[in-house]
């Protein structure tokens, strides 16, 4: 399994896509800290960056990358080796290649400027986003045999992840606006990655108006040492239930 994922690192390392990701989530983070010299706006401005392009581009590379290593794949299930190990070590390589570019795009950026609680809150709400994003392409990728079925169905998955699924919130909020809802939007925003990691953010700069409606009343019921406890745990279901579910998937598929 880990020889696997570091024969997939090496070569993702040498991926142009992957550096010039790199390279883009850097001159933004440098660009944003060096313009204003309010910290805190900064980190407000990164985090907008990352709810939108880590997401898209974790989802996107992961499930590209995945059908263009289908050879590689068979050959590996030819092998003497299981199907869980050839998963993992997949993921293990593609998440550290993708995860070591958001370190130094947008990590090493927020440490040198802004090595705070809320800093460090921004850090590892992008990590574990970013994981969300690529176990969600491990599942659409092993579901489907059509590449472009499945670089599709993953910009569907961003696209309802990050834009419709706050319009059909609101629509229920304004439906159902005569009940009381606290509870039923703690429950509707654990069913998004995006909205759990920009609450675990927010939550630490104390910014509720820039959270939206859901994000505000999720502070007001929790307040912020349990909302932020329970962003993080949601979180790691968000990565480890679209993965357990790829690895069962994957065990069973005829490849």
């Amino acid at each position: 399994m880990l020889k696997i994922a570091k024969y997939i690192l090496l070569d993702i390392i040498r991926s142009k896509v992957l550096l010039a990701y790199t390279l883009l989530l850097l001159a933004i983070s440098l660009t944003i800290f060096i313009s204003d010299a309010d910290v805190t706006k900064g980190l407000v401005s990164i985090t907008t960056v990352i709810l939108i392009i880590v997401p898209l581009v974790s989802v996107v590379y992961a499930t590209t990358y995945y059908f263009n290593a289908a050879e590689f794949t068979e050959m590996l299930v030819a092998q003497p080796i299981s199907r869980r190990n050839i998963l993992l070590g997949k993921f293990i390589g593609i998440s550290s290649a993708v995860l070591l570019a958001f370190i130094i795009g947008v990590c090493i950026p927020v440490g040198l400027f802004a090595f705070n609680a809320t800093g460090l809150t921004l850090m590892l709400s992008g990590c574990l986003l970013t994981l969300s994003f690529l176990s969600l392409a491990f599942f659409t990728s092993v579901i489907t045999r059509d590449k472009a079925k499945g670089i599709g169905l993953a910009l569907m998955i961003w696209f309802y992840f990050s834009i419709i699924f706050d319009g059909l919130v609101l629509l229920f909020l304004y439906t159902f606006a005569d009940y009381p809802l606290e509870k039923a939007m703690i429950v509707l925003t654990a069913l998004n990655p995006i909205d759990l990691a920009r609450i675990l953010i927010l939550l630490q700069l104390d910014i509720s108006a820039l959270m939206g409606y859901t994000g505000a009343l999720y502070q007001q019921f929790f307040g912020s040492g349990y909302g932020i406890a329970f962003s993080l745990f949601m979180q790691l279901v968000w990565i480890i239930l679209p993965l357990g579910l790829a690895l069962r998937i994957f065990k069973k598929k005829d490849l």
